[in-house]
């Protein structure tokens, strides 16, 4: 083995040796490092992008090729390659410029979109935390407690609840929350401050092997600031008791270290009769050191707690006989707290030009308690329904990367090898789900328990690139380890069960021209299930797999137009799911799904941006009858879009809309969801360094319902209950304003 390990480093080294490339460093305007600045080679279609350090090297170059180097807010900038570049060391300026699609080329990369969505971001900033995950085209999302909750997401024919089927991450640090109180998956998106966020990054299905639990529809990575350009401070003011203060404040600026702290205040009783008395806090302070040579380290630390009351989800019968209106409440007891406590490290290391290591470490601290009432008197007819769930948990992750960039032949195509490893610990205590009332007096315990899970895993990843292809094979195991203790038994009682999943990946992506990308993704992917289900099943079918398949193209014709277009297909396994409201065992089934992706964005001018996303997706239980085999609540045509515009004198703004269609709230579609179309509309108005804005969300005032299900209740004076639609209904017309400074 030793001696084929050597032959084969060899025939590396001696066709380095007759090898042409260029590499060097990219800095901006004030000569400091850009980090992910694309390198394409317009003749070969050969690309790279550089690296923390601003580094970057390109193979398969020769006399006369002509090379672009690209990046967001920077003018892109070409270079024709002579002998004098060849083999040696160079140094690129970029001039910042106003975001445009100009400034991204099609490159033969597995989740090319990604750098599109960041257009969306940039020319359009994130302006709440709701807003984050809709600048993802297809996502669409609903809040139905009071804003404190979780949002509910659906993606690709998923109604994900509260993140199921999605995985969402923070610089690496994990959002969603296993085996929670509430729901598996659970993602409270909440502490992140909206204008920290700098890119997303994301990709659709289950083709990743750095993404592993939660990773079916797909997956999320915000990416925050690393320093500031300005201190800001904002503040709005609206409709229904509304305020929000944002405050951004560089502490330290040095050449090769800076700190900022941001923090967010949130106060609003909401649209509802019944007042929400919300409140939210966040803080989030980062320490970022690069010594621009070969490392970089940041130190992030946040907190985040909020409060709220609730007016949960409403029968229709109630608004329609005249009960209540439809902002009214049957139990305006409802509504929670919750809090968590981040701290993380990243480290990036770069032992030369070809191999590096990235690391991740993270804690968390996160209290939980929720009141809900979504049977009313069905079940109790004298004290009512109301439940509480609750738990206290700490978190604890690490991972590792090592990446190895290896030169084959003449250079003329590349092999990139990835390892990493990791594991995450959930420490869950005190999991509870009671019977209450008036979210003072515990009646009943049905559940309460400790939760210890355990996921470690690894993956391997190759990605093999010559001429217009792009091939990207790996594979990711995970080992699942699962404790429960029952509390509510009189004798000691723990469960405890394990299990391996292996999830193989393979892509293919074909760049037939520097304006046209063809793709085929497929891998097999899972979520996990609540570790009550895992013990009680005593481990059989506990990690049902997620099969997908995409099949697409994306298309630059011009340099101010993009269009993507794909088909995909997502089976899934049998599996069964945690009802945290109900504290039982529901089996699903088998599911497939399949549809279609239409995305495109294009410059009007240099000062108007307009993009929309359209999605189709097809989804039944593949084990029931026709007729029978709806997927409750799962969306089947979504569309999310808009139009931006800048430096109109000094106005700026964007309209943007919204659109969800009917959906079967039942298996048999005889209960339907009603759709919406929504639109928001802000404008900015600068002078100097202040700005003066207006947001109306829900512009022409819409009736429209939020989050809907079809529930059977049971109201205080009925004899009888009723199997019906209940819904959160949606925010009306909603007008703030805002003034920000930078200094």
């Amino acid at each position: 083995m030793k001696k084929i390990i050597t032959l084969f480093m060899l025939f590396v080294t001696i066709g380095s040796l007759y090898a042409h490339k260029i590499r060097g460093t990219i800095v901006s305007d004030k000569n400091t490092p850009l980090e992910g600045v694309g390198v394409f080679n317009k003749t070969t279609g050969s690309y790279t992008y550089s690296n923390i350090f601003g580094y970057f090297e390109l193979d398969d170059v020769s006399e006369n090729d002509i090379i672009y180097f690209y990046n967001l807010g920077y003018k892109t900038k070409q270079m024709t390659i002579t002998n004098n570049n060849l083999n040696t060391t160079i140094k690129i300026h970029l001039t910042e410029s106003p975001v445009s699609l100009d400034q991204v080329v099609l490159v033969s990369k597995v989740n090319t979109l990604s750098k599109f969505l960041n257009i969306d971001v940039k020319t359009n900033p994130v302006k709440s935390s709701q807003e984050i995950l809709r600048k993802v085209p297809g996502v669409i999302i609903g809040q139905h407690a009071g804003g404190g909750k979780a949002e509910q997401i659906f993606l690709r024919g998923f109604d994900i609840d509260h993140g199921t089927d999605i995985a969402i991450s923070v610089d690496g640090l994990p959002v969603n929350m296993v085996s929670h109180a509430h729901g598996q998956g659970y993602s409270d998106m909440h502490f992140i401050i909206p204008e920290t966020v700098d890119n997303i990054d994301f990709g659709k299905g289950p083709y990743y092997t750095n993404v592993g639990n939660f990773n079916t529809a797909g997956y999320v990575n915000l990416k925050a600031k690393k320093k500031l350009d300005n201190n800001l401070f904002s503040v709005e003011a609206g409709q229904f008791n509304s305020l929000r203060a944002v405050s951004m404040f560089k502490l330290l600026e040095e050449e090769q270290s800076n700190v900022y702290l941001a923090s967010e205040l949130v106060l609003t009783d909401g649209v509802f009769d019944s007042p929400q008395n919300f409140n939210r806090i966040n803080i989030m302070g980062r320490y970022n050191f690069n010594n621009y040579k070969d490392q970089e380290f940041i130190i992030t630390a946040s907190h985040f707690q909020s409060k709220w009351n609730a007016s949960g989800q409403i029968p229709q019968r109630s608004v329609n006989q005249g009960l209540i209106g439809r902002f009214g409440a049957i139990d305006d007891t409802e509504g929670g707290k919750t809090s968590r406590s981040n701290l993380w490290f990243n480290h990036s290391k770069q032992y030369n030009e070809y191999e590096s290591l990235t690391s991740k470490v993270y804690v968390s601290k996160y209290d939980f308690e929720l009141f809900s009432n979504f049977t009313f008197f069905l079940d109790d007819p004298v004290n009512g329904d109301q439940i509480k769930q609750k738990e206290s948990r700490n978190i604890f992750g690490a991972e590792s990367v090592y990446a190895r960039t290896i030169h084959i032949g003449d250079h003329n195509s590349q092999l990139k090898l990835e390892a990493g490893s990791g594991f995450r610990y959930d420490d869950v205590n005190d999991v509870e789900l009671s019977h209450t009332a008036n979210r003072k007096t515990t009646l009943d315990k049905y559940a309460l328990g400790d939760i210890d899970e355990v996921n470690m895993y690894g993956f391997f990843n190759v990605t093999y690139k010559k001429s217009k292809w792009t091939i990207n094979p790996g594979m990711r195991i995970d080992y699942f380890k699962n404790d429960y203790i029952d509390k509510l038994q009189e004798a000691y009682t723990s469960n405890s069960e394990d299990k391996v999943f292996v999830s193989p990946k393979l892509n293919f992506i074909y760049a037939a021209t520097q304006n046209v990308q063809l793709f085929l993704k497929s891998g097999i992917g899972f979520h996990s299930n609540d570790t009550r289900v895992v013990t009680a099943n005593n481990g059989k079918e506990i990690l049902p797999a997620a099969f997908g398949n995409d099949l697409g193209v994306i298309l630059k014709p011009t340099s101010k137009l993009l269009i993507n277009a794909s088909l995909w297909s997502l089976f899934l396994e049998q599996e069964f799911v945690y009802v945290g409201d109900a504290g039982i065992v529901e089996p699903s089934g088998k599911t497939q799904r399949y549809g279609v992706d239409l995305g495109v964005r294009y410059n009007l001018s240099p000062n108007f941006y307009v993009y929309s996303d359209l999605n189709y997706a097809y989804a039944r239980s593949t084990e029931d009858s026709d007729g029978e085999n709806y997927i409750p609540l799962a969306p089947s045509l979504t569309s999310v879009g808009g139009l931006s515009f800048k430096n109109l004198g000094k106005f700026s703004g964007s309209l943007n809309y919204r659109y969800l269609k009917d959906r079967p709230a039942n298996e048999n579609n005889s209960i339907v969801a009603d759709g919406y179309f929504i639109s928001d509309f802000n404008i900015d108005y600068s002078a100097g360094n202040w700005t003066y804005g207006v947001i109306i969300e829900n512009l022409f005032d819409t009736e429209w319902n939020e989050s809907q299900f079809a529930t059977e209740t049971r109201l205080f004076n009925e004899t009888n209950s009723v199997d019906e639609i209940h819904f959160t209904p949606g925010t009306p017309f909603f007008l703030k304003a805002k003034v920000s400074v930078t200094f």
